[in-house]
């Protein structure tokens, strides 16, 4: 649709709005009621004075007549659509929709950006209260001093001849296991108290580590411009992250400083665009190995044209030693997550890179193409165990082909059907009115 055919379709709706007949609103306006007709039926362009004198009767600025809503908006607006198909939003009316009533299209994109937003957060409360080892290991020594206060509180209260010095020790022990349970409840309360934040508490210096390169969304300016020496690297850890990270964040810097080094970004960067961020291409024209590449592609500085870029890093268990999450891309880091990701594919295919698009579930989800490699960790050795690392990188944006389904982890996947699920959804099933469309 033309600009002009939405400014005909803006006058006539305001004034609808307003009760105005054409008439009325022509008369108001200074021109016939036969040529405002034809306006509003997008058969006559309008600019200049006789638009600001439509706004100026209709009580309004002629901006609010012509300007065009915003692409990210209209994005938005398709993506809430579609991550309810059964509401029979007319997705081929999203512009016209935006076009009039911009504050009520402003309101669903962010309605529908917020209750994504608390859908990815239920998600990772439910991974960590399922498999969190802290709270496991925090219950488990509330029960086992329960148990024991009980059993030797029933000695006591069952048996009349026990001795002063057998008393004594129950009561002691007693007295110790009450200290134990007031300990492990208070640890218990702790962890579970509401964050006074937004953010979610942390429980471990991978994640406290990872919390401070969120705020930087994994981008060290000063290492990009500069080789730091060791102590400009140590007073950065000791100032930037808690004393429980130092040591990770610590072996971060190390390996980002050499990245860089060896892979500059000025050399990164026109190479990414020009291969489209294929990692294998980009390794081929700049000649480093695979695995910097894949590095230094999720460091790409934020703001500068590129697509949201994700990079996991596991170790042969599958545990995540390193994880850059954005909009688009996440796994959990407290429980199993999906093993269909190509992460988890190339640990069982030691050093052959794995190409593949997937698919989260629902219509509205992103799709991500996703570079996978799993590679020696340290030197090759004769009689030694050899551990490999695998990596993944999850680039949004992926092409509409048939994509791999995969999904953030079993528990809060609604795929019913999936032949490697361990244990049951809490979500809808696939095919319900939250999940169609998957």
């Amino acid at each position: 649709m033309v600009e002009s055919q939405r400014t005909g379709a803006r006058i006539r709706a305001r004034r609808l709005d307003r009760g105005i007949s054409q008439t009325e609103l022509a008369h108001m306006a200074g021109i016939s009621p036969p040529y405002l007709n034809l306006i509003e039926h997008n058969r006559r362009r309008i600019a200049g004075k006789v638009l600001h004198d439509i706004a100026r009767a209709l009580g309004l600025d002629a901006s609010v007549l012509t300007e065009v809503a915003e692409p990210a908006l209209l994005e938005a607006l398709d993506l809430a659509a579609a991550s309810e198909p059964a509401s029979g939003a007319e997705r081929t009316q999203t512009r016209e929709f935006a076009d009039r009533f911009p504050g009520w299209a402003a309101t669903v994109a962010a309605q529908a950006r917020r209750i994504s937003g608390l859908e990815d957060r239920v998600a990772a409360l439910s991974d960590r209260l399922a498999h969190d080892m802290q709270l496991d290991t925090s219950l488990h020594e509330v029960i086992s001093v329960v148990t024991s206060i009980r059993s030797t509180a029933s000695i006591l209260v069952g048996a009349d001849d026990i001795d002063a010095d057998w008393q004594s020790r129950f009561h002691q022990n007693l007295h110790q296991d009450s200290v134990r349970l007031a300990e492990a409840s208070q640890a218990l309360a702790t962890y579970l108290e509401t964050p006074k934040t937004d953010a979610a508490a942390t429980l471990s210096p991978v994640e406290e580590f990872e919390r401070y390169l969120d705020e930087t969304d994994h981008h060290v300016a000063q290492l990009e411009v500069e080789l730091l020496p060791e102590d400009a690297i140590e007073a950065m850890v000791s100032a930037l992250v808690p004393p429980q990270a130092k040591s990770v964040a610590r072996d971060w810097f190390h390996r980002y400083r050499a990245d860089t080094e060896a892979l500059p970004m000025a050399v990164l960067a026109p190479a990414a665009v020009a291969a489209a961020y294929d990692p294998g291409a980009i390794a081929e024209a700049v000649g480093s190995p695979l695995p910097v590449v894949m590095r230094r592609l999720a460091s790409l500085p934020p703001g500068e044209g590129h697509p949201p870029i994700g990079l996991a890093i596991c170790d042969a268990s599958g545990g995540l030693t390193y994880l850059k999450s954005n909009r688009d891309f996440a796994l959990p880091r407290n429980a199993p997550a999906c093993p269909i990701w190509p992460l988890y594919q190339a640990l069982q295919q030691p050093g052959q890179p794995i190409r593949a698009v997937v698919s989260m579930p629902g219509a509205a989800a992103p799709r991500l193409t996703c570079y996978a490699l799993a590679s020696p960790d340290g030197p090759l050795r004769f009689d030694a165990p050899q551990h490999y690392r695998a990596m993944m990188l999850a680039v949004a944006d992926a092409p509409l082909a048939a994509g791999l389904p995969v999904g953030r982890s079993c528990r809060v996947c609604p795929r019913a059907e999936c032949a490697v699920r361990r244990e049951p959804s809490i979500l809808p099933r696939s095919g319900d009115s939250a999940t169609s469309g998957l």
